[in-house]
């Protein structure tokens, strides 16, 4: 009896004991602990990300308008050629023949103008001897009629002559036209002639385009062609070659998101890395943002052109490049991480106070903190797009926010704030001068980044921390 009374004691004591050990650490594990950083003061950046490939500023695609076997090739990669400057050539005995064929055609046309104007001279000759008839026919005639007034001849030969008049007539008639026919025959022939010409002007320039040459002044980047092989070009103009004109002068074709296309400007100033070159840093200046959108699975992408100086040719057409684009900077910021921006705390509200002046744009997939002040909420911890859009040096449209500082007391205070410009790991602070909050929204203010234990979250919706499990 004594034994289960000692056994049953001490139950009892193991079960208080761990009562009170839970009781302990529950209340150990409730009082919030916070997770703090401090707001900093200096530069900081907006900037664009993207991916694009290094291109020569102009390249340009070397082909042939003729067909035939390629007799020479005379260049080959990395050949630098002039303008000019020979580097393939088609076999050209078929061309030489079509030109000495249309020569001689050439030959026979102005052969036939020749005769053409030899009969036009036959014509006018022909001419002036029916005319010559015809004045004799007249005379005649003029003679047997005054005879015929006198008596000395009968009416039937003045009428003989008066038809030999007639006769002669018809035939200055004909042979007047066949005057005309041969003006034509020789407008003819000349026509024949220009046509001729024509043919063989276009058979000497597919000879000359059997000499293939550079039409710029550059580098062979591409070759697809070797000696022996029989290019055809008959539906389009197969490339034998690829030159890019410079090389010192290069562009990165940058694919911008849609979203952020529109922060994108001409003259901003880039920086861009290459995998070529683990570590070095390259500067750039965007020269150019095409309107044309390209869509692959639904994505719809701009080209923006970043022009830079390649003058030490390190770096190669087709290189893949990380661009950064700085569409926004400020020299002196007051800068607030973007964990902070996302701290949510319980029972913690701003004091009233006058909204902050100046425009407002509700941010883009910004959650409502318990006092109605959007937020920053994207999966990566930065503000939402629209953050700070201005151009860089200006001004743009801000968006609000709530932060928590942590007093003397060690007690947060919550203080609606507006957003400028983030980098993506901290956003600036806009503080007007005459607000309540200045005297506090300072450098080395202490802010909370983040909460354990508790009923505080620092994220909407999180749940909070369980306290400890009963050992029993």
């Amino acid at each position: 009896m004594k034994k289960s009374s000692w056994i049953s004691g001490v139950v009892v004591l193991a079960l208080l004991a761990g009562g009170g050990w839970w009781w302990t650490q529950r209340n150990a594990q409730s009082a919030v602990q916070y997770r703090t950083a401090t707001l900093e003061r200096g530069p900081l950046q907006a900037s664009v990300s993207a991916s694009g490939t290094v291109n020569p500023v102009t390249q340009v695609s070397v082909g042939t308008q003729v067909s035939g076997q390629l007799r020479g090739v005379y260049a080959d990669f990395n050949t630098e050629v002039k303008a000019g400057q020979l580097i393939a050539e088609i076999d050209p005995q078929t061309f030489e023949y079509r030109v000495r064929s249309a020569q001689a055609d050439v030959d026979a046309a102005r052969a036939a103008v020749g005769i053409a104007v030899a009969n036009a001279a036959s014509s006018r000759a022909n001419v002036s001897r029916a005319q010559t008839d015809l004045a004799e026919a007249r005379r005649a005639h003029d003679r047997n009629v005054s005879l015929v007034a006198q008596g000395f001849i009968a009416q039937s030969e003045a009428d003989r002559t008066r038809a030999a008049v007639n006769s002669a007539q018809e035939s200055v008639n004909a042979v007047q036209a066949l005057v005309s026919v041969s003006q034509a025959q020789i407008q003819s022939a000349q026509a024949n002639v220009a046509q001729r010409e024509a043919a063989l002007a276009q058979a000497r320039i597919d000879l000359s385009r059997t000499r293939i040459t550079s039409p710029v002044d550059g580098i062979v980047i591409k070759r697809t062609v070797e000696k022996g092989q029989t290019v055809a070009a008959s539906l389009q103009a197969p490339e034998l070659f690829v030159i890019a004109q410079n090389l010192s002068d290069m562009q990165v074709d940058a694919s911008i998101d849609e979203a952020d296309v529109g922060r994108i400007r001409p003259g901003q100033k880039t920086t861009f890395t290459v995998d070529a070159f683990p570590g070095q840093t390259f500067e750039g200046e965007v020269r150019q943002v095409r309107k044309a959108a390209t869509n692959v699975s639904n994505v719809v992408t701009y080209v923006a052109v970043v022009g830079f100086a390649n003058h030490s040719g390190r770096l190669l057409p087709g290189m893949t490049a990380n661009v950064r684009v700085v569409t926004s900077a400020r020299e002196d910021a007051l800068k607030v991480p973007n964990a902070a921006l996302r701290v949510r705390l319980a029972g913690v509200e701003p004091a009233a106070r006058a909204a902050p002046a100046g425009p407002v744009d509700a941010p883009q997939g910004a959650a409502s903190a318990p006092g109605g002040s959007g937020t920053a909420s994207r999966a990566n911890g930065q503000p939402p797009r629209g953050m700070g859009a201005g151009g860089a040096g200006g001004r743009g449209a801000s968006s609000r926010g709530r932060i928590f500082l942590l007093g003397a007391d060690g007690k947060p205070t919550a203080h609606d704030v507006r957003l400028g410009v983030t980098d993506g790991t901290s956003t600036e602070l806009l503080v007007q001068p005459e607000s309540a909050d200045a005297s506090v929204l300072t450098a080395g203010a202490t802010v909370v980044t983040g909460v354990t234990g508790g009923a505080a979250t620092s994220a909407p919706g999180a749940r909070a921390p369980a306290g400890p499990r009963m050992p029993f």
